[in-house]
C-alpha cells in the first residue's frame, strides 16, 4: 500500500473538442481526481467545464487549445490547414503537461488526435487508452460527397484503424461497438464502459421544480402566468404558468397545466429535428381539435450547435396555439433540474456508425424521465420499448406516442399505470451511477498503468 501511494498518479485526458460539451470525458477526469490522480485536461474551452474540474481544484490543470483561425482557403486546403494547426497545438499542450502514466483520449475526433497521441506515447513510453464514442470516418462521411467511398474518408478510416490499434487498452460505449472493434478492426483489449448518469441527475420534488420555473419565467414567456393582477388576492406568493406557491409555502401544480416535453441536442446533422417538428405539428392539430382531451404542450429544446439558428428561424414561423417551443442554453445544474421537471423526453439521436448510444437518454433516465427515442441498430442496449420508454421510427410514430402519453393529462389511469411501471425500471437504472460504474469497469484497468 505504501509503495502504491508513493508512485506518481498522473493522468492526461484529451478532448479535441469543447471540454464543456464532452460530459463523458469530464466524468472521467472527475473520477480520476476522486481516485487521487493529478489530472491534466487538453481541449477547447468554448463552454465552461464542470465546477469539480475548475473550482478550487489544484490537482487539475486545463490546457486550452487555440481555436483554428478562419481562412479563405479552398475546402480541401482548409482541412489540411486545420489538421496541421491542431497537430501543432496538441503537441505544444502535451509538452507542457506533467509526465503522465497514461493518456485517456476521446475518439472521435481521431484525426490528428490518435496520430499525435501515439507518437507522444511512443517517445515518452506513456500508456495510451482510447475511449471510443463513435467512429471518426462515419461522422465525416455524413457531410461528404460520396460518403464512405470518398477517398478522404477511406484514408481517414485506415488511419483511425491503424493508430487506434496501437493503444494499450480501449473503452467503448456499447457491447455492439466492442464486438465490431474486435471482429472488424482487430482491436483489443476492449472494455465496455456504459454511460451512467452522475449523482446530480436525480428526481426532484415540486418545490424545486417551481424554483426552476420561476427562474425560467424571467427569460421565457411560456413559463409566465397568464395574469399577475390577482396574485395577492388569490393567496399566492408566487406563480408560474405551471405552478403556484401559496402563502403558507405550499407549492402546487396549477389545474389544467401545460405538459413539458424536453429534448437536448447538439444541433448537428445526426439528429433530424424535422422529425420532432412534424410530430409537434400533428399534436397541434389533434390538440386544437380536442382541447379538453389534450393539454397545451411546452417543448423545451436545449443545447448549442451549427444548425440551431436554422431551426429557430423555422420555429419562429409557426402560428401554433397548443404547442410552444423554447430553445434555451442552461447550465449543468438547471439542465439536470429541467430533466427532473419534465413529463416526457425525446431523443432524436441516430448513430452514424449504429454503435453508440445517446447520452442524453442516460441523463433523462437518471432523472427519472421516460423517453421517446429514435430507433437505430443498438438502441436496445439502453431503451427497451414499453419497459423504460418508447421507440419510434418516424415522425408519425412519435406523434402517436405523444398523443397517447398526453391524452387526458395528467390523470389518465392507463398512463399513470404505465408511468409507474417505467419508474420501477428507471429506479433500477439509477441504482448504478457513473462513479460506481467507473470504479468497477475503468479504475482497475487504468490502475495497471501505474
Amino acid at each position: 500500500m505504501v509503495e502504491l501511494q508513493l508512485r506518481k498518479r498522473n493522468a492526461c485526458v484529451i478532448v479535441l473538442g469543447d471540454i464543456g460539451r464532452s460530459p463523458r470525458m469530464q466524468y472521467h477526469a472527475q473520477s480520476l481526481l476522486e481516485d487521487n490522480y493529478n489530472v491534466d485536461i487538453i481541449g477547447y474551452m468554448e463552454t465552461r467545464p464542470l465546477d469539480a474540474l475548475t473550482v478550487a481544484q489544484p490537482k487539475c490543470k486545463i490546457h486550452e487549445l487555440s481555436a483554428v483561425p478562419i481562412t479563405n482557403l479552398t475546402p480541401k486546403l482548409q482541412l489540411l490547414f486545420k489538421a496541421i494547426w491542431q497537430t501543432l497545438s496538441l503537441l505544444i499542450a502535451l509538452i507542457s503537461i506533467r509526465r503522465p502514466n497514461f493518456l485517456l483520449v476521446q475518439n472521435p475526433p481521431g484525426i490528428p488526435t490518435l496520430i499525435v497521441c501515439y507518437l507522444y506515447c511512443a517517445v515518452t513510453r506513456t500508456k495510451l487508452a482510447i475511449d471510443w464514442h463513435n467512429y471518426t470516418y462515419t461522422i465525416l462521411a455524413l457531410g461528404t460527397a460520396g460518403g464512405e467511398q470518398n477517398r478522404l474518408i477511406r484514408l481517414t478510416k485506415r488511419l483511425e484503424r491503424y493508430f487506434g490499434s496501437k493503444a494499450h487498452t480501449h473503452f467503448c460505449v456499447t457491447n455492439a461497438m466492442k464486438e465490431d472493434l474486435q471482429r472488424n478492426w482487430n482491436i483489443g483489449p476492449v472494455h465496455v464502459l456504459y454511460d451512467r448518469a452522475p449523482a446530480q441527475y436525480h428526481p426532484i420534488e415540486l418545490p424545486q421544480k417551481h424554483e426552476l420555473f420561476m427562474k425560467l419565467s424571467k427569460d421565457y414567456a411560456p413559463f409566465m402566468p397568464q395574469c399577475y393582477a390577482d396574485l395577492k388576492q388569490s393567496g399566492m406568493l408566487e406563480s408560474t404558468s405551471l405552478t403556484q406557491k401559496l402563502a403558507n409555502g405550499t407549492v402546487l401544480y396549477k389545474p389544467q397545466r401545460q405538459a413539458i416535453l424536453v429534448s437536448s441536442t447538439s444541433w448537428t446533422p445526426d439528429e433530424d429535428f424535422g422529425i420532432l417538428l412534424k410530430a409537434l405539428e400533428s399534436y397541434e392539430s389533434v390538440a386544437t381539435a380536442e382541447p379538453h382531451v389534450y393539454p397545451s404542450l411546452l417543448c423545451i429544446i436545449t443545447g448549442k450547435g451549427p444548425q440551431k439558428a436554422q431551426y429557430e428561424a423555422q420555429i419562429a414561423k409557426f402560428q401554433w396555439q397548443k404547442v410552444s417551443i423554447v430553445t434555451p442554453w442552461l447550465d449543468a445544474d438547471d439542465y439536470a433540474s429541467l430533466l427532473a421537471s419534465a413529463d416526457l423526453g425525446v431523443s432524436l439521436h441516430w448513430s452514424t456508425s449504429g454503435l453508440d448510444l445517446p447520452m442524453k437518454v442516460v441523463d433523462m433516465f437518471g432523472s427519472g424521465l421516460p423517453v421517446c427515442a429514435y430507433n437505430f441498430k443498438c438502441l436496445a442496449e439502453l431503451v427497451k420499448h414499453g419497459e423504460n420508454g418508447f421507440v419510434f421510427n418516424d415522425h408519425s410514430e412519435l406523434a402517436e406516442q405523444l398523443r397517447l402519453w398526453f391524452e387526458h393529462f395528467p390523470s389518465n389511469p392507463s398512463i399513470i399505470e404505465t408511468r409507474s411501471r417505467f419508474n420501477r425500471s428507471l429506479q433500477q437504472f439509477q441504482d448504478l451511477r457513473w462513479r460506481e460504474n467507473w470504479l468497477q469497469c475503468a479504475a482497475p484497468i487504468l490502475e495497471k498503468f501505474l
